[in-house]
C-alpha cells in the first residue's frame, strides 16, 4: 500500500510540474528575451554614441606603436639526441 501511494505522489508531482511549466515557461522566456533586448539596446546606444564622436575625426590617422620584445630563439630547451637506424 505504501509503495502504491509513493508512486501516485510521484506521478502527481510530475504532472503538476508539467502543467506549471506550460503556464510559466512562456512568461519566463518572454521576460528573458525582453531583458536581453534591453541589454543589446544599451550596448548599441553606447556604440552609436562612440561612432558619432568619431565621425568628427574623419581622415585622421592614428598609429599605436606597441613595443614588442623578441624572444630569444636560441633558448636552451633541452638536449638534442640524434638517433640512427640500425640495419
Amino acid at each position: 500500500m505504501g509503495f502504491l501511494k509513493t508512486i501516485l505522489i510521484v506521478l502527481l508531482v510530475y504532472y503538476l510540474l508539467k502543467i506549471l511549466a506550460k503556464w510559466f515557461a512562456p512568461k519566463l522566456f518572454r521576460y528573458a528575451a525582453k531583458k536581453t533586448e534591453e541589454h543589446f539596446k544599451e550596448r548599441f546606444e553606447g556604440f552609436a554614441d562612440q561612432q558619432a564622436q568619431d565621425e568628427g575625426q574623419i581622415g585622421e590617422v592614428i598609429i599605436d606603436k606597441k613595443t614588442t620584445k623578441k624572444k630569444n630563439s636560441s633558448k636552451n630547451v633541452g638536449e638534442y639526441i640524434d638517433f640512427e637506424e640500425i640495419e
